[in-house]
């Protein structure tokens, strides 16, 4: 079996003895931008039953979301300031265009995965910016879902009414 790794100094090491033969250290593994030939970088977002297929590239930030304007489809102002966090996050603001598809789920749901999918693709597009991004738990799906209804319950946890006679 191989040895365990415990601490920080045991990875080093490891790393250093694994990596001599092929030349490989932990400075080498930066990541590299991907981009598609149109200089566009995609992500998939999701969030609830909502998924989101995004692309950015770099404009003046105007966002379309499934062919119309976001003022027009989210209208509720804090589902748009929900989509602008990654760029405020990031001070990339008015900086990339959004085009997103985005279905199922609802309105926040909807915000929500086009966020997610925004905060992966700029990361794609920039890979400095995944610190700032991950810091603020944006590159982390919510992975928290509608609970199911049971069998002989109202809801999925709400009883009937409980009679004594």
């Amino acid at each position: 079996m191989a040895e365990q790794i415990n601490s920080l100094e045991d990875l080093q090491a490891a790393v250093g003895t694994a990596g001599e033969g092929e030349g490989i250290t932990l400075e080498e593994t930066s990541r590299e931008p991907v981009r598609d030939d149109l200089g566009r970088s995609y992500a998939t977002g999701k969030r609830k039953d909502a998924v989101a297929r995004v692309w950015i590239r770099p404009g003046n930030g105007k966002v379309t979301v499934n062919g119309k304007p976001i003022d027009d489809y989210f209208a509720r102002p804090v589902l748009q300031m929900i989509l602008k966090q990654p760029f405020q996050i990031t001070d990339r603001e008015g900086q990339f265009d959004v085009t997103a598809t985005v279905k199922g789920g609802g309105l926040s749901g909807q915000a929500g995965a086009v966020k997610h999918g925004v905060s992966k693709a700029l990361q794609l597009y920039e890979p400095g910016l995944r610190a700032a991004l991950k810091a603020a738990g944006f590159l982390t799906r919510d992975s928290r879902v509608v609970e199911r209804k049971k069998y002989g319950k109202a809801k999925a946890r709400k009883s009937f009414q409980f009679s004594k006679r």
